[in-house]
């Protein structure tokens, strides 16, 4: 008894450390989000040269998703978590000394690299590891939770920095280097907390390190094959695609009840904390509740999801807001974020439900990192084109509904995960 106690308090620590990891990798790579303006001023940086540091960043990522399909299985987690975090403190401490244009964006790709392809898949097929089937939405939606929060004491922390010191080139420094420090301690802590993946006993005929590095690529190597072999896998992965197709529009709500409600400067910022942090801690959490406890399957609560957030969606893109108040256009437009979040939080959870097999879950969860994040690298683009194109309410309308008919797709692709789920039973 005390032994099984013993593994579930571990089990929650290791759960909560990670939980500190996820919220913390990406400040250094999304840097701009509280200091935009003084890394024009104190880094001498431009609108395009932050723009394109982002762009080939996010293209790193979506090649190291890619590539991390092999990694993850192939790279135990007690060294890749480790790694990854460590890693981001080292390109952090470079970052502080405000390095030239091209070093710059050296350390922006290197930072994809450790986020995205080593720390973000691996963590995800932890968490999964983690808990058991009945425990997935639940964990999924904590750690979605969680991440929120660690996010925004983190940004906080840094911006009391910034303050502290005057808002200076020296404040700046520091401020990164917190952003630094902070998982690089995590790294350490996180080292000592992992367990080393499960193997397979290796035959004693086996026991050169030769043979054992070519067994474990070998075994690396089927573990992609089958993930890519695997139908439900792919299902799962586009379901996440159509997720975040719509979860790419949330970002175009301020600006909209700005152009149509004149929305004021003093309530962007409230807006902003609300639909950013407030209803991620909030979202993750509902989401995994219901999935597990009144549900009981992630998949049939996202398709009840889709269809509330189109329906929601096609009624918004009609109303007639010229003549609508400010809180009813804020109030629905938070409804809708609320929504997504916590479908974000929750849609890797279905891997489980379809029986993708455990031994494969780096595999599967790096496939569906790349299939299912790959609208980040061009839906905003294509709501932006939109929004250029036709002027005033008439291309926000348009994107709405385009955002509806990603949720149209995720209700059809849900409805058809259950029935395969259904038959597999």
């Amino acid at each position: 008894m005390t032994q099984e106690k013993g593994k579930i308090e571990k089990k929650w620590i290791s759960f909560g450390i990670l939980m500190l990891g996820a919220g913390t990798i990406y400040k250094l790579g999304f840097l701009k989000d509280a200091f935009y303006v003084p890394m024009q001023e104190f880094m001498g940086l431009s609108h395009t040269q932050i723009g394109t540091a982002m762009s080939i960043a996010g293209l790193i990522s979506t090649f190291g998703f890619l590539a991390s399909i092999y990694l993850t299985d192939r790279v135990s987690k007690k060294i890749m978590i480790p790694l990854s975090l460590i890693s981001i403190c080292v390109c952090g401490i470079a970052l502080s000394t405000f390095p030239s244009y091209p070093v710059f964006l050296l350390i922006y790709c290197l930072l994809a690299v450790c986020a995205d392809m080593l720390y973000w898949p691996t963590m995800l097929k932890t968490v999964r590891l983690l808990g058991n089937e009945d425990e997935q939405g639940r964990m999924f939606g904590i750690m979605e939770a969680g991440r929120g929060l660690m996010d925004t004491l983190v940004a906080f922390g840094a911006l009391g920095i910034f303050s502290a010191l005057g808002s200076t080139a020296a404040g700046l420094k520091m401020a990164i280097l917190f952003y630094s420090v902070v998982p690089g301690v995590i790294g350490i802590v996180m080292y000592f907390l992992l367990e080393p993946d499960e193997s397979p006993v290796e035959n004693t005929a086996e026991k050169s390190s030769e043979k054992t590095v070519e067994n474990a690529n070998k075994r690396a190597w089927e573990g992609v094959v089958r993930a890519l072999k695997n139908k439900n896998i792919w299902l799962v992965s586009f379901n996440v695609f159509f997720v975040y197709s719509v979860y790419c529009g949330l970002t175009y709500f301020i600006p909209f009840l700005e152009e149509a409600y004149a929305l004021p400067a003093a309530l962007v910022g409230v807006y902003g904390i609300i639909n950013q942090y407030g209803l991620k801690m909030l979202g993750g959490p509902v989401g995994g509740f219901i999935t597990d406890k009144v549900l009981h399957s992630a998949t049939k609560y996202l398709r009840i999801a889709f269809v509330i957030v189109g329906v929601i969606l096609v009624v918004f893109s009609l109303l007639p807001h010229q003549s609508m108040g400010i809180i009813p256009g804020m109030a629905i437009t938070l409804c809708i974020s609320a929504c997504v979040y916590s479908m974000r939080a929750i849609f890797f959870a279905p891997m489980d439900e379809v029986r993708v097999p455990r031994e494969i879950t780096g595999s599967a969860m790096s496939m569906g990192s790349f299939i299912g994040y790959l609208p980040g690298a061009f839906m905003y683009a294509v709501y932006g084109g939109v929004l250029d194109k036709f002027d005033g309410l008439a291309g926000y309308r348009i994107v709405y509904i385009i955002m509806a008919v990603f949720a149209a797709g995720g209700f059809l692709l849900s409805s058809y995960i259950l029935k395969t789920i259904k038959k597999a039973k």
